[in-house]
């Protein structure tokens, strides 16, 4: 039976005591999202079909045993055609289920579950020496907002960034600062452009010749065998990187627990390949140590090289190393990914090999999920680049959006003093970037416009912080704080309170669509109908009545819609503010 219904737990741990009814039948009882206010039991008839039963009969005695359990409350019921169940939530119904859940402490409570797990996620992921830039924009705030997700869920969240440290770029590196005499204890201003601008002459010479490419490969050698000199160059450029990294993840209001890059996993790849070998998962072939998947179309013959020819690791055997790593010292028992689509078949072969490998060894199998992303674009339909072609640096993209809304915000408000401003043009601007990303759906590219995402109306950040702004004015007005001045209220009249109480309800239901395939872009589409409900409603009602009751029911509602909007801003990673 299928009851497209939510609000609480009562109807469904009424429907599931109802002893008279065979238990694959309560078994079969879904909660599923209301999207509007009359939900529907449609699955009495197949059931009645398959057993040669009336299901009107049938209908008849499942809502008179679920009535005589006497959790139904202020929920309406009746009989319909040939024997479906009607459920319409009352105003009373409504008006209870939002006395109950009067902070957003009581809505996070709601959504946890106990025993939930320890869940990895890794995002991010930038390579040391070089800048972040716009293509790292999609994991970093997706990556965020499905942690923040994950916890609120109630399970034990760790957030990994597995930083590219290691590899032969370095030795390029290595050799181009040696070269130039590049003071590692002294760099410039913009010292991680320098690096990357080193590793450019780096690489230009490793193509120059076949001796340079030996001298390089030469240093690259040395760091592999810890030459304390190689090394020390090598762990001055990972600390520049890293502090170039958290000025922007501190903007970002991004704190990662564990920064364990590929280094970390280089004297653990061994034992890798030996348990592979050993369980007949990897073979030699053309020198190098390869897995193949028999039963899969293309990984049949497309190896999944775990060592690569001349001995070095490679992507592959370090996420095998970060993977045991995370189960035998951090007990994941979930691990996801957060990458773009690219790399679905390194993932598809890694999680393949890692399901035979833990079976063969009796290792406890983590679940393993790769979130994949699409590209961002420019207007013209391609990679968003520069207006020069080059490749768009983060920290210049967030410069930009804070300065845009600081304009912005000087011209809708330019009482407010500049301190002012500027703070709140830091949250709008930094908002709206991470808001016009989340409100993709991940799965597919979308076109980068400042204008979109910068517009007071609409589906954007300005949109809906301008909402919880305008909620904070109507208590700070009346001289309240949310939640005050609520006794007494009557139960909701009006249509528009009716629709917005509705959608309240609904946030639960929503929130469990997010989590259930990890797609933030669904909260967004939440939160703007919610705005939207609210806005119909103040339009139409006057908040500050003279009639206590009224009064009291509508300052209810403001302070509930206050506290679904900002924990399902906060969730989204974004800042709020109380006026703008």
């Amino acid at each position: 039976m299928q009851i497209w219904f939510n609000p609480a737990a009562g109807l469904e741990a009424a429907i599931k005591s109802v002893s008279a009814l065979e238990e694959d039948f309560r078994s079969d009882v879904r909660i599923a999202d209301p999207r509007f206010g009359d939900f529907q039991a449609n699955g009495i008839l197949p059931y009645a079909k398959a057993r040669k039963a009336n299901p009107r009969a049938l209908a008849v005695e499942t809502l008179a045993k679920v009535q005589e359990s006497g959790t139904l409350g202020g929920i309406q019921s009746e009989i319909a055609g040939p024997g479906f169940i009607n459920f319409t939530l009352s105003a009373e119904y409504l008006f209870n289920w939002l006395v109950n859940f009067d902070s957003s402490e009581k809505l996070s409570a709601g959504m946890a579950k106990e025993g939930a797990g320890t869940v990895v996620v890794d995002f991010s992921s930038p390579n040391t020496a070089k800048e972040m830039h716009v293509g790292h924009i999609r994991s970093t705030v997706i990556g965020e907002a499905i942690a923040r997700l994950l916890a609120q869920k109630g399970m034990k969240v760790i957030r990994d960034n597995h930083i590219g440290d290691w590899g032969t770029q370095f030795g390029m590196l290595i050799w181009a600062v040696k070269n130039e005499g590049y003071d590692l204890d002294h760099p410039g201003a913009d010292a991680v452009q320098e690096l990357q601008d080193l590793y450019g002459r780096g690489y230009a010479h490793y193509k120059s010749s076949d001796e340079a490419a030996a001298l390089i490969r030469e240093e690259l050698v040395k760091l592999q065998d810890a030459d304390a000199e190689n090394m020390r160059i090598w762990t001055r450029i990972t600390e520049i990187s890293k502090q170039s990294f958290d000025r922007i993840y501190g903007r970002l209001g991004i704190d990662f627990d564990l920064t364990l890059g590929e280094s970390f996993y280089r004297d653990r790849v061994e034992r890798i390949y030996k348990e592979l070998s050993e369980c007949g998962l990897a073979v030699e072939s053309d020198g190098a140590l390869v897995v193949f998947h028999p039963e899969h179309k293309r990984f049949a013959t497309q190896p999944f090289i775990v060592r690569k020819a001349d001995g070095a690791s490679n992507y592959a055997s370090t996420d095998l190393a970060t993977i045991l790593y995370r189960v035998e010292e951090l007990g994941a028992t979930e691990i996801i990914y957060v990458v773009d689509s690219r790399q679905s078949d390194h993932f598809e072969q890694l999680f393949l090999t890692v399901e035979k490998w833990f079976a063969a060894k009796g290792y406890a199998l983590p679940k393993l999920k790769h979130v994949s992303f699409g590209t961002v674009l420019g207007e013209n339909g391609k990679p968003f680049k520069t207006k020069e072609g080059g490749t768009v640096k983060l920290r210049e993209l967030l410069d930009e959006a804070v300065e845009r809304s600081y304009a912005m915000v000087s011209e809708k408000s330019p009482d407010l003093d500049e301190a002012e401003r500027r703070s709140i043009a830091e949250v709008v601007g930094l908002g709206s970037v991470r808001y016009a990303d989340l409100s993709q759906n991940r799965s597919s590219d979308y076109v980068f416009s400042w204008d979109k995402m910068l517009s007071l109306e609409g589906n954007t950040a300005p949109y809906l912080l301008y909402a919880v702004a305008r909620i904070h004015s109507i208590f700070r007005k009346a001289n309240l704080k949310p939640g005050q001045n609520e006794a007494g209220a009557s139960v909701f009249e009006s249509p528009e309170e009716l629709v917005l109480a509705r959608k309240l309800l609904a946030f639960g239901p929503s929130m469990d669509g997010v989590f259930s395939d990890l797609r933030p872009h669904l909260l967004c589409n939440y939160l703007y109908e919610l705005s939207g409900a609210f806005s119909s409603f103040y339009s139409a009602n006057r908040v500050m009545v003279d009639e206590e009751t009224v009064r009291a029911r509508r300052l209810m509602l403001c302070s509930r819609t206050l506290a679904v909007l900002e924990t399902g801003l906060h969730i989204l990673g974004l800042k709020t503010l109380s006026r703008m």
